[in-house]
């Protein structure tokens, strides 16, 4: 009878365990990794809030600094006595491929505001598809619900796979993963419609000419499509 009683025991710890094993897979939750570019023609310049021509990183250096505090702004607003989970990292290019300038993490808004203040020297190439692969992965691998990524660039495609050619690998990689990850083009001093392809699988898009453009269309996608998640529905492949 014992034995009896003490596997019963043993059969119902293990049924508890795979219940909480199952809530801890999936949290409610932000998961946002933001690739930033930092390639060559960021020097350029563009006008400014004040009306003047000012480099391009350097806006997007302002950008940044003020994506995170809202992000600080949303994570910190308690619901249910608790601070609401975030999870980011930032991307920027690096070669043919990207590196996490930002380790994703548990949200920290230090360190974003960190690089934001201190890069000043952008070159080399855009290896939009290649960093996209990289950060989606990233934002795959967490355990919070809602995924995203955020892209910030002024430019084509110049090194390595386009972002449409390995979008829909990486929808399906989602897709086999039980998961959603919705990404966001923001077009900085290039025309929107560069990136019509991905829009076609899914993405935001939307353009900016300036500062002040800037601001406007990453305050929009954080309140309306990642804080807020009324995002488009994601095309399945």
């Amino acid at each position: 009878m014992k034995m009896i009683l003490s596997l019963a025991v043993l059969i119902a710890l293990a049924v508890l365990g795979q219940g909480t094993t199952g809530n801890a897979a999936e949290e409610d939750g932000v998961a946002l990794a933001i690739i930033y570019d930092t390639s060559g023609s960021m020097h350029d310049s563009v006008r400014d809030s004040t009306g003047h021509f000012s480099p391009k990183y350097v806006i997007a250096n302002r950008a940044l600094s003020a994506v995170a505090k809202q992000i600080q702004a949303f994570a910190s607003n308690k619901v249910g006595g608790a601070p609401r989970k975030v999870e980011a990292g930032l991307f920027v290019f690096q070669g043919d491929s990207a590196r996490e300038a930002v380790k994703f993490g548990p949200f920290d808004a230090s360190a974003l505001e960190d690089f934001a203040r201190k890069f000043s020297s952008p070159s080399g190439n855009t290896p939009l598809g290649n960093s996209l692969t990289i950060a989606t992965r990233r934002v795959l691998s967490s355990p919070l619900s809602r995924k995203h990524v955020l892209i910030i660039t002024d430019g084509m495609n110049t090194e390595g796979p386009t972002p449409a050619e390995v979008m829909p690998r990486l929808l399906r990689q989602a897709q086999q993963k039980q998961a959603n990850v919705s990404v966001h083009f923001v077009a900085f001093d290039v025309a929107a419609k560069v990136f019509d392809p991905v829009k076609k699988l899914g993405a935001t898009v939307v353009g900016a000419s300036d500062e002040k453009q800037l601001n406007t269309q990453l305050e929009y996608i954080l309140q309306r499509k990642i804080l807020l998640e009324e995002e488009e529905p994601v095309k399945k492949q």
